[in-house]
Parts: C-alpha cells; structure tokens; sequence
C-alpha cells in the first residue's frame, strides 16, 4: 500500500528535523550519566550485539511502566521458545536504569532509535530482528513501516490510547488504516480499547481483547541490605505510605497526616515522590507544613521524624514491605493514576484518588472485590487510614482481597505469550 500523503509528509519532517531531535535526546541521557555511546543509540548506533542463532523479538516500550509490564512476558515466552533471543528498547533514562537491573535471560536492552529514516535503519540492519512487539501507545510510525519492510511480523500489545489520541487518529483514517495495517496481531487492554481501535480503522479480524500486562509483572524486588537498617531506626514505629504523588498532592497528603498525628503521634509517613528530581521541592513543602522529616538520598534514617521522604529510583517495593496502609498518588489531580498492581502484588489493598482514568476498569474491579478504595480529599484519607490503623481486621481483609485479585489476573500469563509466539510465527499454529 503507498503511504498516505500525511504520513510522507511526517518522513520528510523527521529528515529535516532529526539533527535537532538527536542533540536534544542525546543531551538529556548524557545530564543522566550515560556515556556519549549509550546515548548514540537514539541514532541507531547500537553498543551490543546479536548472539546466538536463535530468532531475536524486539520489544519496545516508552518509559518505565511500560518496559516493566513486559518482563515477566519476556520471560514467560523465553521458557516457550528457549532459543529465542530478546531485545527491549525504550526512551527514557529512568526506564533503562529500572529495567537494566531486572533483565530476564537472553535479553538486552537499548534506547529507542529516533523515528526518523537514517536511525531506525541503522537500528534494523545491525538487529535483524524475527518479530517486534510495541507496547500500549507506541505507535511510531517510520518505525513501524520500516520494520514491516523486514518481513518480521509485528504486533501491539496492552494497547491504550488516551481519548485524544484517539480522536486525532479517527480525523485521518488513511493515516490511521495505513499505521494500524502494519500489525499482525493488536491485543487491546479491555473490551472498551478494543472497540476504539475499531474505530480507529484497525483490520477487524486483527484486534482481540486481551489483558494489562501489568497486572502480570513481577512484585516489586526488595533489598534486605536496606530494609534491615530501615526498620531498625523505625524501632516497631506505625507507618504509612504515599507513593508516586505529583506536584498539589503533597499538601493534601501532608494535611491527612498532620490530622492523624492527632491520634497517632508516634506515625510516620513514607512520602515516595514519583519524580525524585522533585526531592527539594517535596522537601520545602513539609517544612511549609510545619512537619519534621528526613531525607533518604542524603542517606538518613526516619528515626524519630515525622515524615521519611524517599526521593531514590527502584526502591519502591522496600517500601511496600514495611507497611500494608499504601495510597497510590497520581490520582488526587487528573493525572490518570498509577500501576496498582503493584500494590496488590506486595499483598496490600489500595488507597487512591478517583482521578484514575489510565487504569478505570482495574479499579472498578478492585473496588468491586475489596481490594481497593476511593479517597478524594485530606479527611478522606485521614478518615481511611486512622480505620486501618485502628482495626486490623480492615487491613487483612483489603489485603486478601487484593493477593485474590492478582492470582486471577496471573493465570492469564501463559496464554498471553502462547498467542504472541503463534502470531510472530514462533512456533507452528495450533490447528
């Protein structure tokens, strides 16, 4: 099929405007502390090699959520096609340094080429790869042109679109038919996405509902090397967490804590940042609060503090192991919500804002089933935790409810990657 005039123009665009691209993004991972070499891989310039005879399946994700969601899948289909090779890519500095240390066997990781001629074929020609899974909304269109070019199948998976996006695609359906046409196999997230996609002008006997992947990701590693010295300082201390807030939810979180504090003086609460460069902002706005704290990348203890900022990357689950009372932030502004997942894979039911658009069929069935709960102000969360600190029984039940949810979720795991080998011609479909 000639590409559509719409989608020439971007080509020629990209062509112009790669030098500009390519100093911007390689600026941005050389101030993150990766060398000039890791760096270049945004042009394509790859810094590993292919190894082995086996096939190799790209996988590429945007940033961080998504390039977790796609390990334990990675390795689920490694144990299916034990030959087979592995190569995920994303764009972000953070998703590398997350993803790096979590690698399953037979797999590498490299930042995205730019979608732009010369480093997506750059990209291509060293990697030869057999197939290619992008994830949710990676939809990039030269890249995925060009890969079909290859003759590797390709296919979308937990596929998301934001209402927008969508729009957007539906205005130009030739565009849309001609990006959406290069998928083999588009496994939506629900059956709501699902139907979106056909609107979108997705080939009907392509798109199939199949499940969030991140419901299927691994829980959230845990270091004893860190915990240990943790709770020694706690010394048996109640506490609390907040974790992945964003800019106007500190303060409603810190004005729930100072009313617990009330009854509880002798709580802590764990605030996680989603964004540590935010660290010394989060940090005036306790003191604006009038609340004593203590800071975990300047390596200090919550000891007696009031509040225990954690402002690292990758330490997440240490944190969930410390308490089962876990709000889950992006959700007090409309920001669309978190991963809750991975709250439920530590074994605690969910606190959150109702401003979880990204994730509003997962919530509904966990607030269906107990696993989680709708706070929408300072004295709602206020209200919530003080019940749970007060009465056990409230903690244990939201917290079984929530193991029950992901063992169901789970199960969903092999199937998922027995249909992604058939459709990237892995192994010989079933008759």
């Amino acid at each position: 099929m000639r590409p559509p005039f719409l989608f020439q123009l971007y080509a020629a665009a990209t062509v112009v405007l790669v030098p500009f691209f390519a100093w911007n993004e390689t600026r941005k991972l050389r101030n993150a502390g990766f060398s000039v070499q890791r760096a270049h891989e945004k042009l394509g310039h790859a810094t590993e090699q292919r190894e082995g005879s086996g096939p190799l399946i790209w996988f590429h994700a945007a940033s961080v959520g998504e390039s977790m969601s796609v390990l334990t899948l990675i390795s689920e289909m490694g144990k299916q096609v034990p030959r087979a090779q592995f190569l995920i890519t994303s764009g972000t500095a953070t998703s590398a340094k997350m993803v790096g240390g979590r690698l399953p066997p037979r797999t590498i990781h490299q930042f995205a080429p730019l979608d732009a001629p010369g480093p997506v074929r750059r990209f291509l020609k060293h990697w030869r790869p057999d197939g290619a899974v992008f994830v949710e909304s990676e939809l990039w269109p030269q890249m995925l042109r060009l890969t079909r070019a290859t003759g590797a199948p390709l296919v979308l998976v937990n596929a998301r679109l934001s209402t927008r996006s969508q729009a957007a695609w539906q205005r130009r359906p030739k565009t849309a038919r001609f990006v959406l046409g290069c998928f083999r196999l588009i496994l939506t997230q629900n059956d709501e996405m699902a139907h979106a996609m056909l609107e979108m002008h997705a080939p009907s006997d392509r798109v199939a509902r199949g499940i969030n992947l991140k419901a299927l990701s691994a829980p959230l590693p845990q270091d004893p090397a860190v915990l240990a010295p943790v709770r020694t300082s706690l010394k048996g201390r109640p506490l609390w967490v907040a974790a992945s807030t964003h800019k106007g939810e500190e303060e409603i979180i810190l004005q729930a804590h100072k009313k617990l504090l009330i009854a509880h003086p002798d709580l802590l609460l764990l605030l996680v940042p989603r964004h540590p460069e935010r660290s010394r902002d989060v940090a005036r706005i306790i003191t604006q609060q009038e609340l004593t704290y203590a800071t975990r990348s300047k390596g200090e203890m919550p000891g007696t503090q009031q509040v225990f900022l954690a402002d690292t990357l990758g330490e997440l689950g240490n944190w969930y192991a410390l308490t089962d009372i876990i709000f889950l932030g992006g959700s007090l502004k409309p920001i669309g919500g978190h991963n809750p997942f991975e709250v439920a894979q530590a074994g605690s039911g969910t606190l959150s804002g109702p401003e979880v658009f990204n994730f509003s069929e997962t919530y509904a069935e966990m607030i269906e089933t107990g696993a989680a709960q709708f706070v929408s102000d300072a004295d709602e969360i206020a209200t919530q935790v003080d019940e749970m600190l007060s009465d056990r029984n409230i903690v244990e039940n939201s917290g079984r409810a929530a193991r029950e949810f992901v063992r169901n979720k789970s199960a969903h795991l092999t199937q998922i990657a027995e249909r992604l080998c058939r459709a990237l011609d892995l192994v010989r479909p079933t008759s």
